[in-house]
């Protein structure tokens, strides 16, 4: 049974060592993430998942010690999933910031392992993928990341869309509201034109949540650089 949750934006940008010298501008973002996590350590699970976008070829489970990697980036940091052998796979980037907040947030909790969706993955899919996760152990937390729409602004990286506020304000309200109806609602091909890379993990989520009567809070809103950021904690 799903016990807590916390939603965080995936971008690189999140860990410092990649931001440089941009990095104070998501200062507040990574402390609403550190709060997010620290109320899944607080909620005592007896396993954690991890759910992330990812691409076709990093798409599927991630065991706990599972490595990933920045230096597609330009930066020479690894980290690691939880404990455990390393994958034979990398992380992808979702996962690899996961990883990453949970090293800075020492977690040594429940055991961990990632699962990265893919962006085409329907919602009825997505919803059973969050039961299944949701009835593997008494106690589950979920780390779930995700971006809204790229499209916020002029120089946002899928340019300008007027559809991209509305769909923002949504999903930022159904997560702040632990609102999984509206999370499940959320349009498929919308997310896709928009860029919400978000949109398939919030709905594995809300498939996980569903009946469990848990609260939401948002802790952070904002599109720095054209794209939905959002940090919510559930419990």
């Amino acid at each position: 049974m799903l016990v807590a949750a916390a939603v965080c934006p995936c971008p690189p940008l999140l860990v410092p060592d990649v931001a440089t010298g941009a990095a104070p501008e998501l200062d507040a973002a990574r402390t609403a993430c550190a709060d997010a996590v620290g109320l899944l350590a607080a909620s005592r699970p007896d396993r954690l998942f991890v759910v992330g976008p990812a691409d076709e070829g990093a798409r599927g489970v991630f065991p706990a010690g599972s490595a990933g990697s920045f230096a597609g980036f330009g930066v020479d940091l690894s980290v690691r999933l939880g404990d455990g052998p390393a994958g034979e796979r990398p992380l992808p980037a979702s996962l690899a910031v996961a990883a990453w907040l949970l090293e800075r947030a020492a977690w040594t909790g429940a055991p961990v392992e990632g699962l990265g969706v893919g962006e085409p993955l329907e919602a009825a899919r997505c919803a059973a993928t969050g039961r299944e996760l949701a009835a593997s152990a008494e106690r589950v937390a979920l780390l779930v990341m995700g971006d809204g729409s790229a499209c916020r602004t002029l120089k946002a990286p899928g340019y300008l869309d007027d559809r991209a506020a509305g769909f923002d304000a949504e999903a930022a309200r159904a997560l702040g509201t632990a609102d999984t109806a509206a999370l499940l609602a959320l349009d498929e091909d919308l997310a896709h034109t928009l860029k919400a890379a978000g949109r398939a993990p919030w709905q594995v989520l809300a498939g996980a949540a569903a009946g469990t009567g848990l609260d939401g809070r948002l802790l952070y809103e904002d599109a720095p650089y054209g794209v939905g950021y959002f940090v919510a904690a559930w419990s």
